[in-house]
């Protein structure tokens, strides 16, 4: 099985399929390498694509020291993940907690981006006060639901959320198959990166002074029945000056496998812009 090895030593399993510009996918909490067959099966008849289970998520080592899950860390692995496969840039495609690493990515490594994609993205960046204390305390009580439950019944609670709705509703089979691979990670991984990098990252507004000055060509994508995603995604749209938004209506949180053909054509259109230097050019004076 292919690894490479990130600084601490943990070993991250990935899989790369096409050639071309690279690809690198990053999944949510829910999900893993496997998240992105979608747009493996599209996007490498033109790009090299590489996706991989982020630390925590078998086949990836799962470490048990709860100080090797942190945002910072989650970054850094996809530098490992480039230079362990020579890669000098890549696009750098993220989904909810990926999409907030990506961006993270795109902010200290510019340089190494051809583009960033910020996929249902902003849980827990509301800018209400109470609201965001209240859905930090729900990240603490995902946390301990997966240390004490175990996998199978945290996981099937997980799926079932509401902003997983309107994909169970459309695609049955589709959502079954996402719940499935979800029972089958580790509950110590989802326990540990819940409380080391989703409860303890920064938000995007304590993030905003690094997003007003982004460079890489950024899109953000999210789904109208995206609820907790919503507001982070204006906030992108609003705040990072290569950012473009789209919202695709009667979508939810699984949005790269809920509609993957909108999604897939999004990416196309950005890849295309962002390599032939035209991403920023509808603000182009004439």
């Amino acid at each position: 099985m292919p690894y490479v090895q990130a600084l601490d030593g943990t070993q991250l399993y990935y899989e790369e399929v096409g050639t071309g510009s690279a690809v690198v996918f990053v999944h949510e909490f829910a999900g893993d390498y496997r998240t992105w067959e979608p747009q493996l099966r599209h996007f490498a008849r033109s790009h090299r694509c590489i996706t991989f289970s982020q630390r925590g998520y078998p086949p990836s080592d799962v470490p048990e020291d709860p100080a090797r899950y942190s945002q910072d860390i989650a970054r850094d692995d996809i530098t490992a993940l480039l230079d362990g496969l020579a890669i000098e840039k890549a696009h750098i495609v993220g989904h909810s907690m990926g999409g907030y690493t990506a961006l993270h990515f795109g902010i200290h490594a510019p340089q190494r981006c051809i583009s960033v994609v910020a996929a249902g993205c902003g849980w827990g960046s509301l800018p209400d006060a109470e609201r965001s204390a209240a859905m930090k305390l729900q990240a603490a009580e995902t946390g301990k639901m997966f240390a004490e439950e175990g996998i199978k019944s945290a996981a099937a609670k997980y799926a079932d959320a509401p902003m997983r709705q309107a994909h169970k509703n459309k695609d049955p089979r589709g959502w079954s198959e996402f719940a499935r691979m979800l029972g089958e990670h580790s509950a110590l991984g989802h326990s540990l990166t819940m409380f080391g990098v989703q409860l303890k990252r920064p938000t995007l507004g304590e993030m905003e002074a690094d997003l007003r000055r982004f460079k890489p060509p950024l899109l953000v994508i999210v789904g109208d029945d995206d609820e907790p995603c919503l507001e982070g995604s204006f906030f992108l749209k609003r705040v990072a000056p290569t950012a473009a938004l789209l919202v695709l209506p009667r979508t939810g949180h699984n949005v790269t496998s809920e509609e993957p053909a909108a999604f897939n054509a999004a990416l196309a259109e950005l890849f295309f812009a962002a390599e032939s230097g035209r991403w920023l050019a509808h603000k182009k004076a004439t």
